[in-house]
């Protein structure tokens, strides 16, 4: 069987014969519930030369390289085909031969002959089910080990990566729980896959299953990121008849889904809600939010989430100042955006070049320029020094007002800012 088969290989590599494979299938479910893979009916496992440039790998399609994996075809007692495990063999390509070096030395001998098999694999000329079949087969591997083998494919960045949890997922050895589940979801919807996170659903449901707040809420942000706020508010009403207590990742999932609306009092009112059960929004949340807020000029709505964020008990960072400062500039409330300026400055954080550059934007929006030079004068007095962002927004204002002296004068005096700025002190 073995001598038939290299010939036939043989044969093929000549380019006389051409071989036809079949497409994998999907896993089936017989009649007592459980899942079986139909075992794929080719002739060899044919590898591709792929490019890794880091740890960060990325997968090309190749050629086939000769000899480098061959997985022999057997029969069982009953008759049927199944595909005999073989090392890969020296022949690799350097690509490949580097990839294998890469693999992390804590995994044990059997997730690593997995791992050489996946570098090396083909998915145009075998099954990815049989590869994993096979290595049951031969490895008898436990849940260790398929964890294993997930968590390299993950820090791989590997393109296999949810193709083989989701086909571990049906194998006894694996001992799938619910967060196998929603890890896949998880990784679906991070690829904004949502027809798949719902087939992995499906699949979560019909293997007995029951919904649980991870889950759900991992579909409110699926929903909201697919622009479907209706199936995102949908999911969360369900979350809320688990009859669990809602914790912060929850709530604040259903809040980004309406930042990303452009809908904020909505999750505002979310916010009221948490409050009233002292349970608060992690800052990126709040950030979103009063970012919202800041670029739509609304400073009443960025100043109520700004305080937020101090009932919080949240520090706000100079990014945040510089959101409201910047609420206030484009309201057309340069004063109100000073005064933001210096409350800051107070709290004891230094202001950075953006909250600068805000600032002169509010007195541009206000045509304010003698207030725009006696706040730099001050920022000066004070050791601060204007940077690049500060500088060509008030180089464009000279500009718009045609002074061109202090247009160049500003331009020459920059460039020895930015080195002083670097210069460390002595």
């Amino acid at each position: 069987m073995v001598l038939q088969l290299l010939s036939f290989m043989a044969t093929s590599s000549s380019g006389s014969r051409s071989v036809s494979y079949t497409q994998p299938v999907n896993p089936i479910i017989n009649e007592t519930g459980k899942f079986h893979v139909r075992q794929f009916m080719g002739n060899s496992f044919l590898l591709k030369p792929m490019n890794y440039g880091s740890r960060k790998l990325h997968f090309q399609q190749a050629s086939f390289t000769k000899k480098v994996e061959e997985t022999a075809k057997s029969e069982n007692e009953e008759g049927k085909p199944m595909f005999k495990w073989v090392e890969i063999g020296p022949h690799i390509t350097e690509a490949q031969r580097q990839a294998i070096s890469k693999l992390s030395p804590k995994l044990t001998k059997r997730c690593k002959a997995l791992m050489r098999q996946l570098i090396c694999f083909s998915p145009h000329k075998a099954s990815l089910s049989d590869l994993l079949a096979a290595w049951v087969r031969t490895m008898k591997p436990r849940r260790a080990d398929w964890l294993a083998v997930l968590k390299e494919l993950k820090t791989m960045d590997h393109p296999f990566y949810l193709q083989v949890a989701e086909l571990a997922l049906l194998e006894e050895t694996f001992e799938a729980n619910i967060r196998d589940y929603t890890k896949i979801i998880h990784g679906y919807g991070k690829q904004n896959r949502l027809k798949d996170a719902e087939k992995m659903l499906s699949a979560m449901k019909s293997r007995g299953f029951v919904l649980d707040q991870v889950t759900l809420t991992a579909f409110i942000d699926i929903y909201s990121k697919a622009g479907k706020l209706n199936l995102a508010e949908e999911t969360f009403e369900e979350l809320k008849l688990l009859g669990q207590p809602l914790d912060k990742r929850s709530y604040g999932s259903m809040i980004m889904a309406y930042i990303r609306a452009g809908m904020p009092i909505k999750g505002e009112n979310i916010l009221k809600e948490m409050d009233a059960q002292e349970i608060y929004a992690g800052s990126e949340v709040y950030k979103a939010m009063l970012r919202l807020y800041s670029m739509a000029g609304d400073c009443e709505g960025a100043q109520r989430v700004f305080d937020a964020i101090q009932f919080a008990g949240i520090s706000p960072d100079v990014r945040m100042c510089a959101l409201l400062i910047n609420a206030y500039g484009i309201s057309g409330q340069s004063d109100k955006a000073r005064l933001a300026f210096e409350n800051m400055r107070r709290a004891g954080l230094e202001p950075s070049d953006k909250c600068v550059a805000v600032m002169l934007l509010a007195y541009e929006k206000e045509n304010e320029l003698q207030k725009a030079l006696e706040f730099l004068m001050d920022l000066e007095r004070d050791g601060i020094l204007v940077g690049k962002e500060a500088s060509e927004t008030l180089v464009g204002w000279f500009r718009k007002l045609g002074v061109v002296k202090e247009v160049d004068t500003i331009l020459r005096e920059y460039p020895g800012k930015e080195a002083n700025s670097k210069a460390p002190a002595s």
